[in-house]
């Protein structure tokens, strides 16, 4: 792919506009709340000298967050990992646990680095979500636990995956890292397995700067969360349990709360971006736009779009392009995690069992979307995609 030549000839393929930013334009750009609001948490932190150790912004975010997702608890962490790693250690999970390839390594590593093999099952390629025959065929004697993921933050097929938990006697809880507001059949995520595990990682469409949290119904599992994420203590020099240092701190809760006001205005506009990018990249020979089911609620945050073979371009000579455009697009969650480091030495046949993932990992772009995305972004974005198709020799 000549990419000199195709920034040199963008100036007339999209009608004047510039063939490259001068800022990059990014996927996972941090959308943030109105400033006076946070800064005044930030006063409120500063005067009560409370800065970590489960402040009182701390149980306020935990208090909110749970009203608003209509569960009875919510543990908030200092980031998502280790909100998995702490899930993980509470349900008691060993052994082995099954899991999609096709996320974010997190899912995968939160198992193994507490001596846990992960099992990779396929995912179905029109939801991009868990397979559930793919996880029967990867069941055996040892499989303790299933971890879904809801990517893109829709819905994995829970009743399936509960279904199977129930039959075999091991736990299910998901990875919700992508899914804060989405719904399963009108009902809020986070209410479903045992648990559900949350990300406000600074690049979701909800963040705390750096965050997550664990939210359940199970009282128990909270209250054993809740001791784990601060070295097992239970009042004053008292330690009855095995812990470690997974505590949000105040200014992470504050930014939350800030954030948590702010959700619905982020989300109407990442809403009319995803539809302004299928308007304007419809009837591109051999791409696709992930839709959403307009009958359940999401972020709308990831504008997910597939590159069939059969398109004129390869997905990684786009990728090479747009990126030339200082349009910074991500090929989540290539190549899978079962073709990352520990996990291609330890499974050198995994995708053997993997057709979909592999598939699916091979064609997904995921462009730039949220409150800070230039206005003029989809129609540059759109016209780099059409004079590339186009254009394939250029």
């Amino acid at each position: 792919m000549a990419i000199k030549k195709i920034r040199s000839r963008l100036d007339l393929a999209i009608n004047g506009a510039p063939p490259a930013f001068h800022e990059p334009v990014h996927v996972g750009r941090p959308n943030i709340g109105e400033r006076d609001v946070f800064l005044r948490h930030i006063n409120q932190i500063l005067d009560n000298h409370w800065l970590t150790n489960n402040g009182p912004m701390v149980q306020e975010f935990e208090r909110r967050v749970a009203q608003y997702l209509g569960v009875k608890h919510c543990v908030a962490m200092c980031n998502g990992t280790i909100a998995l790693e702490i899930a993980i250690r509470a349900l008691g999970l060993e052994g082995e646990v099954i899991v999609p390839s096709w996320t974010f390594i997190a899912t995968a590593h939160a198992l193994y680095w507490q001596g846990i093999t992960p099992v990779f099952a396929d995912i179905d390629p029109k939801t991009h979500n868990l397979d559930p025959y793919a996880v029967r065929r990867m069941l055996t004697p040892r499989t303790t636990g299933i971890i879904g993921v809801h990517l893109w933050g829709r819905a994995a097929p829970i009743a399936e995956l509960q279904s199977i938990a129930d039959e075999r006697g091991i736990k299910l809880m998901f990875d919700a890292a992508h899914a804060f507001g989405s719904t399963y059949k009108g009902q809020t995520i986070g209410r479903f397995g045992s648990c559900e595990v949350l990300s406000f990682h600074a690049t979701k469409a909800f963040n705390t700067m750096e965050g997550g949290a664990v939210v359940t119904n199970d009282d128990q599992l909270a209250e054993d969360m809740r001791l784990m994420r601060n070295f097992g203590f239970k009042g004053y020099d008292n330690v009855i349990h095995p812990g470690t240092n997974g505590k949000m701190i105040e200014v992470c809760a504050a930014m939350g709360l800030t954030n948590l006001e702010a959700l619905e205005d982020v989300v109407a506009v990442n809403r009319r971006n995803h539809a302004d990018y299928k308007k304007a990249l419809a009837n591109i020979p051999g791409m696709t736009v992930l839709d959403y089911d307009p009958n359940e609620r999401n972020s709308y945050h990831y504008v997910v779009i597939e590159v069939d073979p059969a398109c004129p371009v390869s997905r990684d000579q786009i990728v090479e392009a747009l990126h030339a455009e200082n349009i910074l697009v991500r090929k989540y969650f290539w190549p899978g995690c079962h073709k990352m480091a520990p996990y291609r030495e330890l499974f050198p046949n995994a995708g053997l069992t993997l057709a979909n993932t592999e598939k699916t990992a091979s064609r997904v772009i995921i462009l730039p979307n949220g409150t800070t995305l230039p206005e003029s972004a989809i129609p540059v974005i759109s016209s780099v995609l059409r004079y590339l198709v186009s254009n394939p020799s250029s």
